[in-house]
């Protein structure tokens, strides 16, 4: 699913939510029309904080298993998210259910101001008083650990993004390394090359925010309108353009059981199975990464 709810504020401020998925929209009385090149929705809301909590809830009654994995973000606008979320899935969402995850995390101690993770405990985790396993990322483990960690969950539930002002989502960076990181890296350290953006950072790849069944991206400020004009023209040089919840194999993801699948090539070039023009390259990454 995708979506992105967009409020009209002030003169010059925009809100908005997306979530990664199905082309739907409908629009707020006098909203102007927001249709993207990207793939979405796109829904005019007064109260983005609100619906991005209605929208976790709905993904937690939604959920196709017993457990539900939730992948925090940072930032002010995700801060007033998680605490509007803590207010309103107080009663609504049983915690003990719930794994939680970053998307991404500054190189800092965990209780550093720029922490994300002291964020996400300190606008949801310490107000809802529980949850059933709690995975912060940790720079110096290094991505293998995490990378590892992530694989193992298999599909995450739902993974919640922002978009900065120079069209960074998650630690993806406009020209940095990991927006190019081999397609079977979930999770990668990363650092803005501009300076911009301080510390060094790890961070889902794209690989790893694909592994979503729900993509939301959370979008408040003036200084962000830029960036989100290049997502909604799909801008290649803008990295939150270019994230896109399917899934590789996305309709057969939860219908097929891979495990039990033998996989054979009808044909293959006399080349090195690196080579950009080996079959079996394209195999791995188009479906079995």
């Amino acid at each position: 699913m995708s979506r992105w709810l967009v409020s009209k504020r002030p003169p010059g401020t925009a809100k908005a939510l997306f979530r990664g998925g199905s082309v739907a929209r409908r629009r707020a009385p006098n909203a102007k029309d927001t249709s993207l090149l990207v793939t979405g929705e796109v829904i005019v809301v007064d109260d983005v904080a609100a619906e991005f909590s209605e929208r976790v809830i709905e993904a937690f009654h939604g959920r196709p298993g017993d457990g539900f994995s939730l992948a925090l973000s940072g930032g002010e606008t995700a801060r007033r998210c998680y605490e509007r979320l803590a207010a309103d899935g107080a009663d609504q969402i049983d915690w003990w259910q719930v794994d939680v995850y970053w998307g991404d995390e500054r190189c800092v101690p965990p209780d550093s101001p720029h922490s994300n993770e002291r964020l996400g405990r300190e606008a949801l985790l310490e107000r809802v008083g529980a949850a059933n396993a709690v995975y912060p990322m940790r720079c110096e483990e290094g991505p293998d650990a995490y990378q590892q960690r992530i694989a193992q969950a298999g599909r995450l539930d739902l993974v919640h993004l922002g978009l900065g002002g120079d069209g960074h989502t998650a630690s993806l960076f406009p020209g940095s390394p990991a927006l190019e990181a081999d397609p079977g890296r979930l999770v990668v350290l990363n650092d803005d090359p501009t300076g911009h953006n301080r510390f060094p950072r790890m961070t889902l790849t794209y690989s790893g925010i694909a592994r979503a069944r729900l993509v939301v991206v959370t979008v408040a400020g003036e200084e962000k309108a830029e960036a989100f004009a290049a997502v909604r023209r799909g801008d290649p040089a803008c990295p939150a353009a270019r994230v896109r919840a399917e899934r590789v194999a996305a309709d057969g993801a939860d219908q097929i059981d891979w495990w039990q699948v033998d996989v054979y090539w009808g044909d293959e070039r006399c080349v090195p199975p690196d080579s950009p023009n080996s079959n079996e390259r394209l195999g791995r990454e188009a479906l079995l990464e």
